[in-house]
């Protein structure tokens, strides 16, 4: 092996754990003290500019996604995922509670730019709302490209007879992490595949992440189809954050005249589903 091709293989190695890194600390992994969700509260929503300058952006996220004012597409294309099998903990992170993967679970490509999968957290009730209607539960998968740019795909939930597949594997250490903030339980292999997502039916905006440092241009993703998950997999979820957190849902922000695009790649599976 020339010397060439070591200082490449080192760069893009420092590349990877930096970007890892930084994922730990996207969305405040140890400030539940210095923020909260009660809209009465000297820390509240309304004050987390305060806490950040960012929160006060034009680009902030969630928001509604009226379909009076998206736009429909389908040059976006199929949703080009590239998941795979990694070592996975899971971390009560106080305000919500976050699946890490610790080493290469795939990417997400979007315009030519890589953006590596690093983590899974879940919302109770959804942030981003569809035609003013909420839903039950909301999963971000966060994912960062070499270069720091953040892409986040959203899941959201309604209540229903079938179960999450995901959580159904984590149910038993949710319980083992409940209200413990900090904690963190190494999970062994998960497959981020296990995440049922439509990949030819997705919205697509510009907007930030969620909580504090509320960092915007982050590339949004809400997934076109609404996922079932158990009244007992929300409560799981509820009871496991500190106290406080339960109900751990960003109010919606003004969409400052930003694009929404609602791609639909496969106009039958559009109209069968």
């Amino acid at each position: 092996m020339n010397m060439a091709t070591i200082i490449k293989i080192f760069f893009f190695s420092f590349l990877f754990h930096s970007s890892e890194f930084l994922a730990r600390s996207l969305e405040v992994d140890d400030t539940s003290d210095e923020f909260s969700y009660d809209q009465y509260a000297n820390n509240g929503p309304a004050k987390w500019g305060e806490i950040s300058s960012n929160c006060n952006g034009n680009l902030q996220s969630p928001i509604d996604l009226d379909n009076k004012v998206v736009e429909v597409v389908s040059n976006l294309g199929i949703l080009q995922k590239y998941y795979k099998p990694s070592n996975a903990t899971l971390v009560n992170r106080g305000h919500d509670i976050m699946l890490r993967w610790d080493g290469d679970a795939g990417y997400l490509k979007i315009n030519e730019t890589q953006y590596q999968l690093l983590q899974i957290h879940w919302h109770t009730p959804s942030e981003h709302s569809i035609d003013g209607k909420r839903y039950d539960m909301e999963a971000h998968l966060v994912h960062m490209s070499s270069d720091g740019k953040i892409a986040v795909i959203a899941i959201l939930y309604e209540i229903g007879l079938l179960p999450d597949d995901l959580l159904t594997i984590l149910e038993g250490d949710l319980i083992a992490v409940a209200d413990k903030k900090g904690a963190e339980k190494p999970m062994g292999i998960i497959d981020p595949n296990i995440i049922k997502l439509d990949v030819n039916i997705y919205y697509r905006y510009i907007g930030s992440l969620t909580t504090p440092p509320c960092t915007q241009g982050v590339v949004w993703t809400i997934d076109g189809k609404v996922n079932s998950v158990t009244a007992r997999q929300i409560k799981l979820l509820q009871d496991a954050v500190v106290n406080g957190f339960e109900s751990n849902a960003r109010p919606v922000q003004p969409l400052n005249e930003r694009s929404i695009k609602l791609n639909k790649s496969c106009y039958f599976h559009w109209l069968t589903t």
